[in-house]
């Protein structure tokens, strides 16, 4: 996956599968913004990278504001020229409570950032690619690619995920139609469905370092692999994802989940 001449943007890059990926790609030779919230951390994931001989920068972005993503999409194009490839990952668990619990706040917090911003990334960056002109002008198999961060979630269910289960399942639809529309244009778009990821976002629920952790040990119990997945995991399909190896997919979503979403599973 020789990535030298490409530039990849990461958003919710400072952490978990966003610093993974955009580490990764950097490892292929790739020019890589880091966007998040969190200035220290995301500065961070761009020093390692400048460590390695890589080539990034950070560019502080709340994606629940639509003009910092169109901002965003722009600085990447001033930084570097151009953009190839997108990894939209930045995303909130939200509030997990039963829903009469819940408050049209919480509604609109998730789904702002979850899924219109999400939209909102899409419809700038397939924008910038389409002004670039077809990644495949020479060469059919040679195309952009853009992945979106959704959820196991997007087809399961746990007490409490109505509102994020409902951000994750918009995405979900909203990637086969996204493909649809840019497909003769050379970009490709793609959804991965991550199960249980040890990141910050599960160690907001549970303690992977504690053997007797009752949340670990609830999920791990049900992952046919029996034990949870790493970011780097989930990083290694993403950038595979965006290379010319995967140039014949789009419009899918790519369970990476140690089998915990095989249909009938029963352990």
């Amino acid at each position: 996956m020789n990535m030298q001449t490409k530039v990849a943007l990461v958003t919710g890059g400072s952490s978990g599968m966003g610093r993974s990926t955009a580490l990764l790609f950097a490892k292929q030779g790739a020019k890589v913004v880091v966007a998040a919230r969190r200035a220290a951390e995301g500065q961070a994931v761009v020093d390692q990278i400048r460590q390695f001989g890589g080539e990034a920068s950070f560019v502080k972005t709340d994606v629940t504001q639509p003009a910092e993503i169109e901002a965003l999409i722009q600085k990447t194009v001033s930084l570097y020229g151009q953009l190839d490839y997108a990894f939209n990952n930045a995303g909130t668990e939200g509030t997990f409570a039963p829903m009469p619990q819940l408050t049209e706040a919480d509604w609109d917090h998730t789904i702002n950032t979850n899924l219109k911003a999400v939209w909102l990334c899409l419809k700038y960056e397939i924008e910038q690619m389409m002004r670039q002109g077809a990644g495949g002008a020479n060469d059919s198999r040679r195309t952009y690619a853009i992945v979106n961060t959704s959820s196991w979630l997007a087809k399961g269910g746990m007490l409490g995920s109505t509102i994020y289960s409902a951000s994750k399942g918009g995405l979900d639809g909203m990637v086969r139609a996204a493909a649809l529309e840019c497909a003769q244009q050379g970009i490709r778009v793609n959804n991965v469905n991550p199960g249980i990821i040890d990141t910050e976002m599960f160690r907001r629920f549970g303690n992977p370092d504690d053997a007797n952790d009752v949340v670990t040990k609830t999920f791990t119990q049900h992952i046919p692999m029996r034990r949870l997945g790493e970011s780097d995991e989930v990083a290694e399909a993403i950038v595979w994802l965006c290379s010319d190896a995967a140039s014949y997919i789009t419009g899918q979503t790519i369970a990476i989940d140690g089998g915990f979403a095989i249909p009938g599973f029963r352990y």
